[in-house]
């Protein structure tokens, strides 16, 4: 362990070995350059030596990790806990989290039967190496075998078998290297299934035949472009395998007849720069929905010959309706649909629905679900998760929102064609998961299950949502929550939460560790940032490519906001730390660049930080295909944009805050030497040996992109997290 001999740790120092980047004209050394490329052993003997420093450092956090994990520990049931059933062909299935276990079993059973049968264990599974993230787990159309994948490293490397659950005992049949996503052929007697590249992309679709060696498997499907992954499911009908190539803004859909799995992929409509379009199937008994528009698309000009071989090659899989999400001609997305049997452009037809643009000027279309004779329809509006129930028209609209205050609302299972309904979740930050049955016919819930945290009190806590203003005048949703005894007077420590990236939201969740923080007086505020998409594809498009610093700019402004830039302070600005993930680690990286002294600490997790180096580099993961998200540096404009906010290349002049970074070995999406890389030069940078403390918690052995696997793993995951924001906030109790 580093250390001198009073035992005071002393940081690791990277070996530096000068390595020049000459590009538009600038020229630039960089000294751990090696990490990226060449000396592994000398990066891992670095990496020890920095866990080290982690762990003698944090030592000193010991009692106070212990009673956060104990805390998280005790607001878990102590019995095995289960997740709510769901309806599928004819069962009912559910996951149980075993009495003092860390991963989930599957299960099933039939309506009305007590006996239960277990089809997969993933505490069996990870049990050799610790870890386990199971990719799929799908039953056949006739429920007799289930496809199964699991990592167990943290790589996402799955390793795909089918299981006989007649006998349970795995078939024969090992894909060793998969990527998650599947369809099953009707009749259950083809399966296929995503192969990644050596990047990881997953860019083929093969087709397996069950009882037969995967050196026989065909490939029916290649994607070339590096810029598209691609992902692969059925629909719920079970009349298609839906292909879908996607960019970060434009995608393309392929069909296959499941009746027929021999049948080439057939193309919706071929992919346009800026244009995407997703695909739900309904079923031709239940989905005419109005008979002279069916009789005229069956009379209407087959598909353009680009989408060869023609429409009719669907076969029996040509019926019914596709129901088509996109943003042809709409930016926020409207809802569209074609006859099968001519899926190409020229057959969509738009579905007048009032609660989708563009009659609803305020609201983005995420999702449209088919189930029977209703759809059900993902959306946001005003910043807010909703759902709605319509007709096969679009009309006799209801509307689902969260009733939380400050909630959110999604579809957790919706498997059963035939259901009739579906089952949704709701939460918020300060109320544990609830699970309702909403009948797709009258919009009613009916509460299945709402989750059990022994202990714990909702109505001890506060939470709401505020509007922080940006520079520039917009309004940036902010969600608070606090304990009742908290006075948002300017006080009280707080921590920040942002991501802002790849239009994903950030919407309010449940964790049993954050009452943890507010019994201490914290008060959490998750910053809905523009490059997100709380506000629909517009919040995006602010904070992406050349808008990125507004991002960064976004999530300073509310920390100024909340400290009282524009009114009475809410918190202590003395007392903020911030805290992000992957891309909400770029945004922590950035914002510890650019305002160091805005914050108390920041916690970078596995940060994308090295960003000109990494967008130069097309032979790592992430890359190519990210060039639609930052840009891409051999443009000089956007180099110059990246450049100016590249943590790596920005170290912070001044006084800095602390800092706490993670990363993983086997994380195959921010690879480890870009935290690592960072972290040596913001020691080589700093001003002496006397500053805040930069932490490096790096996971050597197995752990992923998002920390260990198992619910007690990620207990005492955050419990350290949380100490580390605790200490820094001078809270040691």
């Amino acid at each position: 362990m580093p250390g001198t001999a009073d035992q005071t740790p002393v940081p690791p120092v990277a070996p530096r070995i000068p390595s020049v980047r000459e590009l538009h004209g600038r020229t630039e050394t960089d000294n751990y350059a090696w990490m990226r490329a060449g000396d592994q052993r000398g990066l891992l003997d670095y990496l020890a030596a920095e866990r080290a420093y982690y762990d003698a450092h944090s030592q000193h956090l010991a009692d106070l990790t212990g009673r956060l994990l104990a805390e998280s520990a005790g607001r878990t049931p102590g019995q095995a806990e289960d997740s709510v059933g769901w309806p599928l062909s004819g069962f009912i299935y559910r996951t149980r989290t075993p009495e003092g276990r860390e991963n989930l079993q599957f299960l099933r059973s039939r309506p009305g039967e007590s006996g239960e049968q277990l089809l997969l264990d993933e505490n069996i599974i990870g049990a050799a190496t610790g870890y386990v993230d199971v990719g799929v787990r799908q039953p056949s159309p006739d429920s007799h075998l289930l496809a199964w994948s699991a990592d167990t490293s943290g790589a996402e490397i799955y390793q795909l078998r089918i299981r006989d659950l007649r006998t349970g005992r795995d078939l024969p049949d090992l894909i060793e290297r998969s990527y998650p996503g599947v369809a099953w052929s009707a009749a259950g007697d083809y399966l296929f299934y995503l192969a990644p590249d050596e990047l990881n992309r997953p860019f083929q679709v093969w087709r397996h035949q069950v009882g037969g060696a995967a050196s026989d498997d065909a490939m029916v499907f290649e994607e070339p472009d590096g810029r598209f992954e691609l992902t692969l499911s059925a629909s719920r009908s079970g009349a298609l395998a839906i292909i879908t190539s996607a960019s970060r803004d434009t995608t393309e859909v392929r069909l296959i007849p499941l009746s027929d799995p021999l049948a080439g992929p057939v193309l919706v409509q071929p992919r346009r720069r800026g244009v995407e379009y997703r695909i739900d199937h309904a079923r031709p008994v239940n989905a005419d929905p109005d008979p002279a528009s069916a009789a005229a698309a069956a009379c209407a000009a087959p598909a353009p010959a680009s989408a060869a071989p023609s429409p009719d090659s669907l076969g029996p899989g040509r019926t019914g309706w596709l129901y088509i999400v996109t943003d042809d001609g709409c930016p926020e997305f409207t809802l569209m649909r074609a006859p099968a049997r001519a899926p190409g452009r020229e057959s969509w037809a738009r579905v007048d629905c009032p609660a989708v643009p563009p009659r609803r000027s305020d609201t983005r279309l995420l999702s449209c679900d088919v189930i029977g004779d209703r759809l059900l329809l993902t959306l946001r509006r005003d910043g807010a998760p909703l759902l709605a129930i319509t007709d096969l028209h679009g009309g006799s609209v209801i509307e689902v929102p969260a009733t939380l205050p400050a909630g959110s609302i999604r579809i957790e299972h919706a498997a059963d064609y035939d259901a009739a309904a579906a089952v949704i979740v709701q939460e918020s930050l300060i109320e544990p998961p609830a699970w309702y049955r909403l009948d797709l016919a009258t919009g009613e819930r009916s509460l299945l299950k709402r989750r059990e945290v022994p202990g714990y009190q909702a109505a001890e806590y506060r939470t709401e949502r505020a509007a922080a203003p940006a520079a520039d005048g917009t309004p940036i949703p902010v969600t608070l929550a606090y304990h009742r005894r908290t006075r948002l007077d300017g006080t009280a420590p707080c921590l920040v939460y942002g991501y802002g990236a790849y239009e994903s939201c950030s919407d309010p969740e449940f964790s049993v560790g954050l009452p943890s923080l507010l019994d201490r007086g914290v008060v959490y505020a998750i910053a809905h940032i523009r490059g997100g998409g709380e506000r629909g594809r517009a919040w995006w498009q602010q904070g992406r490519l050349r808008a990125k610093p507004t991002t960064f700019a976004d999530f300073i402004d509310v920390a100024d906001w909340l400290a009282g830039r524009d009114g009475p302070a809410l918190v202590d600005g003395d007392r903020i730390v911030s805290r992000g993930l992957s891309a909400g680690g770029l945004l922590q990286g950035a914002v510890y660049s650019i305002r160091p002294d805005r914050w108390r600490a920041v916690v970078a997790e596995v940060p994308f930080v090295d960003c000109v180096s990494t967008m130069l580099d097309p032979s790592i993961p992430l890359t190519i295909n990210e060039w639609d998200e930052w840009g891409d540096p051999r443009d000089p404009d956007d180099y110059a944009c990246i450049r100016s906010y590249s943590p790596y290349d920005n170290p912070p002049a001044g006084r800095r805050p602390a800092l706490l970074v993670t990363g993983a070995v086997h994380d195959p999406r921010v690879a480890v030497h870009e935290p690592a890389k960072w972290v040596a030069r913001l020691r080589e940078t700093a001003a002496g040996p006397d500053g805040a403390p930069i932490l490096f918690r790096v996971e050597l052995g197995v752990g992923a992109h998002t920390g260990p696997s198992g619910r007690f793993a990620q207990f005492g995951y955050e419990a350290q997290v949380h100490a580390f924001v605790l200490d820094a906030m001078g809270i040691s109790t």
